[in-house]
């Protein structure tokens, strides 16, 4: 375990570590089918994706759906997604990236906006647990924003983390935004959820790689 000196990355799961992203495609077009919408693209979902979720789905309806109609859409979804999800798997060279980091003696964490409990035994079942001091999922209801799950997840760790010396490595502009929010540096990877346009826009350093994203985190979290 690292000390409160040392570099941190906190990791995202879904788009980052986890390549799920024609899950995540299958599953919000296999959603929107239930409802009578269209389906929708790669490119599409990249351009406009965003969090809270519902301001996604006002993006794609021009409206924001009503209570009801947000609830068959996220349970649809991610009861879809559950489905398309046993066929994906670690981004490349993930194992790698994560024993060198911790070899170095440096430490890492993951906080992803999935179900706590659908997140511990999948990190557990791909043999990458020991990798990370800690693995946070979401508790409560989805579609919030990320930020007030950082400072909790932070607050924990606090004895071995020093938010000045943590990147937070993410596929979302909400990423960056949660990392803000704590003093904490983030880099953003072209993977995932969001296109490249819509990452840049956030002022972050935006790679294509995760072997890329570590080395900016490396240098991020050297500098003053």
């Amino acid at each position: 375990m690292g000390t409160h000196n040392d570099a941190h990355i906190v990791w995202d799961w879904n788009g980052t570590l986890f390549h799920d992203v024609d899950a995540v495609i299958g599953a919000t077009n296999a959603a929107f089918a239930e409802l009578g919408l269209a389906p929708i693209t790669l490119e599409r979902y990249r351009e406009l994706y965003c969090v809270p979720v519902p301001k996604f789905y006002e993006r794609l309806m021009g409206r924001l759906p009503s209570e009801t109609e947000w609830e068959l859409m996220d349970a649809a979804f991610h009861r879809h997604y559950t489905d398309h999800r046993v066929r994906c798997g670690l981004a490349d060279g993930v194992e790698d990236l994560l024993r060198t980091w911790a070899s170095a003696g440096r430490s890492q964490s993951i906080l992803s906006m999935y179900g706590h409990d659908d997140l511990v035994p999948l990190v557990r079942d791909f043999g990458i647990a020991s990798h990370f001091i800690r693995v946070d999922g979401r508790t409560g209801p989805s579609g919030g924003s990320k930020a007030e799950h950082m400072v909790r997840h932070l607050s924990v760790l606090g004895d071995v983390v020093d938010p000045r010396r943590t990147v937070v490595i993410g596929d979302a502009a909400d990423d960056a935004l949660a990392a803000r929010h704590v003093g904490a540096r983030a880099v953003l990877y072209t993977g995932g959820s969001h296109g490249r346009a819509s990452l840049e826009a956030v002022g972050v350093p935006v790679v294509d790689t995760l072997s890329e994203a570590v080395a900016q985190a490396e240098r991020l979290a050297a500098s003053d």
